[in-house]
């Protein structure tokens, strides 16, 4: 393949300090895991923006938490047509290979998924709404997020709300795969949503109960 490149000098400068203080500091930790897998707790579904870093938040250790990224942190339906599904495939490997007892979807300020949807959903952005537009047809998945949320009259407040309901929405599919279903409804799995205010650093949890996001 020769449009690829060897990595620019600061990351293998990275690298290597990594390797000399961390990797070195724990050699016995990673050799483990390598000789008998993973066995992470939770599954975290976030965004892509590298400005969402989970295991910074929860001070998480190689290892801890199984990961998947995609554009606004969706989840879509279950939908068993035989076609290549990623974050499906991804929520399927964590929850029957790898048994983890924790699902979490988080959202975040500022998403620029979330906002391109929203301009596409109001006329002003016609790039998205083309069919070959892949973040466009992605963010379909939020369109019952946007109907929940689109009488809000402030845009700031309606694009924060769509934010959280991006969250929900991820948390609703979660429930249509029967493998998902079937392990919430035995209690060996749970569900969790979360918000995360880039600028300030607070996180919000989704209640159930309570069909809102509080302060945690």
């Amino acid at each position: 393949m020769q449009h690829a490149k060897i990595l620019p000098n600061y990351l293998i400068t990275r690298y290597h300090g990594w390797k000399a203080t961390q990797y070195a500091e724990n050699k016995t930790w990673y050799r483990r895991l390598a000789e008998d897998g993973q066995r992470p707790r939770a599954m975290v579904i976030s965004c892509c923006d590298s400005r969402v870093h989970v295991t910074s938040i929860f001070g998480a250790d190689t290892g801890e938490f199984f990961i998947h990224r995609n554009v606004a942190n969706l989840v879509p339906p279950y939908e068993a047509d035989g076609e290549p599904h990623g974050t499906s495939a991804a929520i399927e490997y964590a929850a029957t290979a790898l048994k983890v007892a924790h699902i979490i979807v988080m959202g975040h300020s500022n998403c620029g998924g979330v906002h391109g949807f929203h301009a596409m959903c109001n006329g002003h952005a016609p790039e998205l709404e083309k069919s070959s537009s892949f973040v466009g047809r992605w963010m379909d998945i939020l369109k019952p997020g946007y109907e929940r949320v689109k009488d809000i009259s402030d845009e700031a407040e309606r694009i924060s709300a769509l934010e959280r309901e991006g969250v929900v929405v991820s948390l609703d599919n979660l429930m249509t795969f029967p493998f998902i279903k079937s392990r919430v409804e035995d209690e060996s799995l749970t569900l969790h949503g979360l918000w995360h205010e880039i600028a300030s650093g607070a996180v919000e949890s989704y209640d159930g109960a309570k069909g809102g996001f509080v302060a945690i």
